[in-house]
């Protein structure tokens, strides 16, 4: 994987514009005065150890691939945001370069992972943080691996079908353990799990699929929104980044907050693009 995806990649600018924020003990915490989003990252690229810049500080060394970070509260603003392979940057050539954009009032993740067709990319998604009702919970799986298109199935039967790269789908459901797996679209393949995922009542479940097929290293990533019945702004998260191997057949996810890491975040003006995925 590592001779496939050097550090040389650099993404691709679009027409569609990226809004990506980093927060760090050397950034000034912003004022009540000051606009602010709610945002966190997920790193999905494997065999790829990373250090993140934002302004030309560094603001997180030895980013592993699985993790999810807690989320910040940022200012709005603009940052230029690089990252580089572990111990290359900041003279060397960025794995991923985005000059980017905080908006208010966002909650969004970032994900930096690989496309359908195994390029390194950043994409980020609008997190839905509103209120569900008592005794019901909201499953949202995100699609972030070079894989093809797949169903996710709870106990059998699918829940959420023909689901690509880099997409999402999402559903208020009842609270209580799920039997889930994800496979190929339209066949019985299983491709990860199965898992019992416990969707908590009052609370957002995402789950992530990434990783490679061809490599045969596909996992899961989760992540945890808790306090559904408050203001958006909020909320708290929580990851855990736990690699699970494809085809696991007997992994049931920790689904508390991952502790001990070390704050780093992005966002996608949710404002902006609420509604569109990628």
């Amino acid at each position: 994987m590592r001779s496939r995806f050097p550090v040389a990649l650099a993404a691709s600018t679009g027409a569609c514009a990226l809004a990506l924020g980093v927060a760090a003990p050397a950034m000034a915490a912003p004022s009540a005065e000051q606009d602010t989003a709610m945002v966190s990252v997920v790193h999905g690229i494997p065999d790829l150890t990373v250090d993140v810049y934002a302004n030309g500080d560094e603001l997180l060394s030895g980013f592993e691939p699985g993790t999810v970070t807690e989320p910040q509260s940022l200012p709005a603003g603009t940052y230029d945001i690089q990252i580089f392979e572990a111990g290359q940057g900041p003279d060397g050539k960025p794995a991923l370069e985005k000059k980017v954009e905080v908006g208010e009032g966002d909650t969004a993740t970032i994900a930096a992972h690989l496309g359908a067709d195994g390029t390194p990319r950043l994409t980020a998604f609008a997190d839905d943080v509103s209120k569900v009702d008592a005794g019901k919970g909201r499953l949202t799986v995100r699609h972030i691996a070079a894989a093809p298109a797949v169903d996710v199935r709870a106990g059998g039967e699918p829940v959420f079908t023909g689901l690509t790269n880099p997409n999402e789908d999402s559903a208020v459901v009842d609270a209580g353990i799920v039997d889930a797996d994800v496979v190929l679209a339209g066949t019985d393949t299983v491709a990860i799990g199965p898992a019992e995922v416990n969707v908590t009542e009052g609370a957002g479940t995402v789950v992530y699929a990434w990783g490679s097929a061809e490599d045969k290293n596909l996992a899961l990533a989760t992540q945890k929104f808790s306090g559904m019945d408050s203001m958006p702004k909020a909320v708290h998260a929580g990851g855990d980044g736990t690699a699970v191997s494809a085809n696991s057949t007997d992994w049931t996810p920790g689904w508390a907050a991952a502790g001990g890491v070390v704050a780093v975040a992005g966002v996608l003006g949710a404002r902006r693009f609420a509604g569109k995925r990628g």
